[in-house]
């Protein structure tokens, strides 16, 4: 819900722009003290071996099998069969909303982190993808990939969404996100979810969280306003759902014990399904230091 307050689909970028820059300031500050290959999560055991195929990370070819037998065949390790960090990006239309002491929409600071993530786990060596729950039509997932101009390839995806669509309504939107994921990701996998978790359907907790029992590291990033966080308002509101189209009018006073309950309810139903099954669940507000909240995901991860 929000608060006089009006709805964008085309990204309000506030103080985040420009995205490619800022994203590689939050990485560099990420890198700060923490060696490059922060996303490779646990530790790593000797696999065996199998033959190359096209795309596999050059770095793992047995370089003895090569002058020895003229075969190209990689090392495998047990937790690194899919070493790709997959970053799932809510463009729905709750995520559209920038309160007063906003920096920028919920939108921004979600893309913000998801292209600083992307920086850090590329300059490790690890193929990254991006996706999206619902957005508008100029919103278009990017398949993962390694290499430098796989980040500008990101970036511009972020830089062209547009959110849109109805998650509570159309169970479907998070659905379809889920299974092309999954089918897209294998064991070792890194899986950032990066929502408000706001107005999703109520089974919702339960589909995203089923990603960690399957070997993927999943990290699910509750992406709240600052105002959505503390509900800062007086006197006589106008509260309306930017998904579902319900609107109330009522007092601030009144309604703001009601609200924090009801949002402390469902991040514990979140968080509980989450950890519950393996993952790690993050709460950040859009007012919080990127490189601080990236930096509490790639803690996470590890």
């Amino acid at each position: 819900m929000i608060a006089k307050n009006p709805i964008r689909t085309a990204i309000d970028w506030g103080e985040l722009a420009p995205l490619r820059l800022r994203a590689r300031q939050v990485a560099e500050g990420v890198y700060s003290g923490v060696h490059r290959s922060a996303l490779r999560g646990a530790g790593v055991e000797f696999g065996g071996y199998r033959e190359y195929v096209p795309g596999d990370d050059l770095r793992w070819l047995d370089r003895r099998s090569l002058l020895r037998h003229d075969r190209l065949v990689v090392r495998q390790f047990e937790t690194e069969t899919d070493r790709t960090l997959s970053v799932l990006v809510d463009a729905s239309a709750s995520m559209g909303y920038r309160g007063p002491r906003a920096p920028a929409a919920k939108i921004a600071f979600a893309s913000l982190m998801a292209a600083a993530l992307a920086r850090v786990a590329l300059a490790g060596g690890e193929p990254v993808g991006v996706s999206f729950v619902a957005g508008g039509p100029s919103t278009s997932p990017v398949a993962r990939a390694s290499g430098r101009d796989q980040f500008e390839r990101i970036v511009l995806s972020l830089e062209q969404v547009e959110t849109g669509g109805d998650a509570h309504a159309d169970g479907a939107m998070v659905e379809k996100a889920v299974h092309s994921l999954v089918r897209a990701t294998r064991r070792g996998a890194i899986v950032v979810v990066l929502s408000d978790l706001l107005d999703l359907p109520e089974d919702a907790a339960d589909r995203i969280s089923e990603i960690a029992p399957s070997g993927r590291v999943l990290v699910v990033v509750q992406t709240l306003d600052p105002a959505e966080i503390d509900f800062p308002f007086t006197g006589t509101v106008r509260l309306r759902a930017l998904e579902g189209g319900a609107v109330v009018e009522t007092d601030a006073t009144t309604a703001r014990d009601r609200y924090l309950e009801a949002l402390e309810a469902l991040t514990r139903r979140w968080r509980d399904a989450v950890v519950g099954r393996g993952g790690r669940f993050v709460r950040a507000s859009t007012a919080d230091p990127p490189v601080q909240v990236v930096r509490e995901i790639v803690r996470a991860v590890r």
